[in-house]
């Protein structure tokens, strides 16, 4: 009898893992578009569906503007540098970038990464070692908690947007050298805003530093879309910046991260993933360029966004849904249940409307949902035909029972 060998055994391992997921209704699919990203999306088998899920917060992910002014930039600067910045990948356009970030911000300085994954990978190392603490809220983005993890620092987790037991954490990390509260400013499952005029208040009695991640803020959240920080009114007392070009600032990819000078010089020479990613390509810096600007010149995108956030959060309520409460263009729509997360999503797909599961791990376990995400592209009469569609496979999945 011939035993398997131990390279058989470990993709027989591995695909036994993934038809458990999919037993258990864990499996993730992946649509396949074949058109621009919009408020309306091609999908690869011929059907135009109304777009729920993407983090297109100002609609300018197909924008003819932007691409536009990536077509320019890559005709001025080329397509890419084939190099770290470090070396001979920084042009005018990255430069002129982290200027208008720093900026739009409020920030002294800005470093430009290949992804937001990278610079909260790349932050916490060079700058925290054992004598520091680094006290993080429970349900902080994974980019946060594996940056966190390369860190040598001494590690305390607060409980989700919990104020008394930041508290408790800062008590039971005073005797370290530096500290620093780290939370995301919105919660990308939740759409849950941190609490930050009582974070930046319990770090000016505890002597902490303070980092948010923007992700899901920067460009639309507060009077002018600069921020969480903004919306809160902390502008000026937020020591450390992350965010992305690949949400609201255009969509495509990119990440940054802005603080003081004496912090991004500090990253320049240490951050791995700064000093060992290629270059963002200059079409990407070029666009985010133009829409820097265009935020700058007019709040009507982000208004727009408002407008239709407060229209669909009235309604789906209304129609007996269970909705994570809040103000924030993240609606979770909360079915609890994995597989019928799945089902759920499967036939609003069938009824024309695109949005994704979420269940375990990516949301704790009992907490699936479906993840409703507004644009300003979107029209009144398309989220309430995507209403209807909510309405009617609620009544289908007897989710709605008293509702005719």
């Amino acid at each position: 009898m011939t035993l398997p060998s131990p390279k058989a055994n470990f993709y027989a391992d591995l695909d036994a893992n993934l038809n458990g997921l999919r037993t258990q209704g864990l499996y993730k699919q992946e649509r396949v578009i074949s058109s621009r990203q919009g408020a309306e999306v091609l999908c690869d088998d011929g059907r135009t569906l109304l777009n729920l899920c993407a983090n297109n917060y100002l609609g300018l992910s197909g924008d003819e503007k932007l691409v536009q002014a990536s077509i320019d930039a890559t005709r001025q600067y080329g397509y890419g540098l084939s190099s770290v910045r470090f070396i001979c990948g920084t042009q005018t356009v990255h430069k002129q970038l982290e200027q208008a970030l720093s900026a739009f911000l409020g920030m002294e300085d800005t470093v430009l990464y290949a992804a937001a994954f990278d610079a909260n990978g790349g932050l916490f190392e060079p700058l925290f070692d054992e004598q520091d603490a680094i006290i993080s809220d429970t349900l902080n983005h994974a980019s946060i908690i594996d940056g966190i993890r390369l860190c040598k620092a001494n590690r305390f987790r607060y409980a989700h947007n919990d104020m008394g037991d930041l508290e408790l954490q800062l008590q039971a990390a005073a005797d370290k050298r530096h500290k620093v509260i780290v939370t995301d400013g919105v919660f990308s499952m939740d759409g849950t805003i941190a609490q930050l005029d009582k974070i930046c208040d319990l770090a000016d009695k505890y002597g902490a530093l303070v980092m948010i991640d923007e992700c899901h803020a920067s460009g639309f959240m507060g009077q002018t879309g600069r921020g969480t920080h903004e919306h809160h009114h902390v502008m000026g007392r937020i020591d450390i910046i992350t965010g992305t070009l690949g949400k609201a600032l255009g969509g495509a990819m990119g990440g940054f991260t802005a603080a003081r000078r004496e912090v991004i010089e500090t990253l320049r020479q240490k951050s791995r993933p700064y000093l060992f990613s290629n270059t963002l390509a200059p079409s990407i810096a070029g666009a985010s360029l133009s829409v820097l600007n265009m935020l700058l010149s007019s709040t009507e995108l982000r208004d727009r966004l408002h407008a239709n956030t407060a229209h669909f959060r009235h309604h789906i309520t209304q129609l007996g849904f269970t909705i994570k409460p809040g103000t924030h263009p993240i609606v979770p729509v909360m079915l609890f249940d994995a597989p019928v997360a799945q089902q759920f999503a499967q036939r609003l797909y069938a009824l024309g409307v695109l949005v994704t599961g979420f269940f375990y791990p990516v949301v704790p376990m009992g907490q699936a949902r479906v993840r409703v995400q507004l644009s300003a592209a979107h029209t009144t009469a398309q989220l309430d035909q995507a209403l209807a569609a909510f309405a009617q496979v609620g009544r289908e999945l007897g989710l709605l029972k008293n509702q005719e």
